[in-house]
């Protein structure tokens, strides 16, 4: 439930550094869960995972509940807690909801206070006798009663708290292979972006302006920045074609058995791409794998500009759809660079 305004890149490292700390503390029983749980709730605002910061803070202080129940939003984040409930009415036998509203703080100091009223009631339960003062009386049954009343809280409380603390273990453990993985991705990423904007800045100058307004379009919160961004990579691609294979007379192909027109105009830039690919490659599987994904985001890049001269410019695309055709460019623009 990551809100669509995405962490910095300091905020995830600070919350892979916390992520990591808050397991230690899990496994390791290094703190109270009370407080593990406040922790928890500090990753969540650092990935910005406010539904999560808010059910941490709950789990340390109680959900909140008024003289008519739970209200509603709260109920639904307490199920989200996995603090959910059935009971089955005697007469009725209507199954009905309920969660427990019970703070992570106050479970755990159940749990410490039926420990010392176990160990209390294993002492026998001796009283004064009212006919003679002097005789003490020992009744193992009440004594055998209230063991078990104890037992019984107790075991409740513990099962409860373990649930907690499985909870708040899975979500941090979680977030933490997420945030490894997107860590790793992010590397990944870099050292193909630095790659790219090197070469490409040999070949095509202007292209340095285009994937700086890429950049900057990308961290906008307008749908229409998005679409801009789209279209810059249309515009980086066009820019490519023209330096390394400029428009030239179509050329006729046999394809399968059968001749086919290759149109290599101002306008056919995916297909002069191609066409470069296919002179410059050595390799049968480079052309087919680097051609196929040049097709598809031609295609989309295409498909999206056109979209935009019908009125729909704003609606295009959303961010993550946007993110994808960039990271596609570079990688295409990558691997035709490396021909050169």
């Amino acid at each position: 439930m990551l809100d669509d305004i995405k962490p910095s890149k300091v905020a995830l490292q600070e919350a892979l550094t916390l992520s990591e700390e808050i397991l230690c503390n899990i496994e390791l029983s290094e703190l109270p869960l009370a407080n593990i749980a406040l922790k928890t709730s500090r990753l969540a605002r650092l990935l910005n995972d406010f539904a999560y910061q808010k059910i941490m803070e709950y789990e340390a202080s109680g959900y909140p509940s008024t003289p008519t129940g739970v209200p509603p939003e709260i109920y639904k984040l307490a199920v989200l807690a996995g603090r959910e409930y059935q009971t089955k009415d005697v007469k009725s036998e209507e199954i009905r909801n309920y969660i427990y509203t019970t703070s992570i703080e106050d479970l755990e100091q159940e749990v410490k206070s039926l420990e010392v009223a176990l160990t209390a009631a294993r002492d026998p339960d001796i009283s004064v006798s009212s006919a003679n003062p002097n005789q003490m009386i020992w009744n193992p049954i009440g004594n055998k009663f209230e063991r078990n009343t104890i037992r019984t809280s107790a075991a409740i409380a513990q099962r409860q708290l373990s649930s907690r603390r499985s909870f708040i273990y899975s979500y941090v453990l979680r977030r933490h292979y997420e945030l490894k993985f997107s860590g790793i991705a992010y590397d990944i990423f870099s050292r193909i972006r630095i790659k790219v904007d090197s070469a490409i800045g040999q070949h095509v100058p202007d292209a340095i302006q285009k994937l700086s307004a890429i950049y900057e379009n990308l961290k906008s919160e307008n749908p229409e920045d998005w679409s801009n961004a789209v279209h810059s990579c249309r515009r980086l691609l066009q820019d490519l074609a023209n330096a390394i294979y400029p428009p030239r007379e179509d050329i006729v192909k046999e394809i399968n058995g059968s001749k086919k027109t290759i149109k290599l105009g101002s306008d056919n830039y995916i297909n002069r791409l191609i066409a470069f690919i296919e002179e410059y490659s050595t390799s049968d599987r480079f052309n087919e794998i680097v051609g196929s994904h040049l097709r598809f985001i031609g295609e989309r890049l295409d498909s999206v500009f056109k979209a935009a001269h019908k009125g729909s410019h704003a609606k295009i695309v959303t961010r993550d759809e946007a993110d994808r055709y960039v990271v596609y460019t570079y990688l295409i623009t990558g691997d035709i660079l490396s021909l050169l």
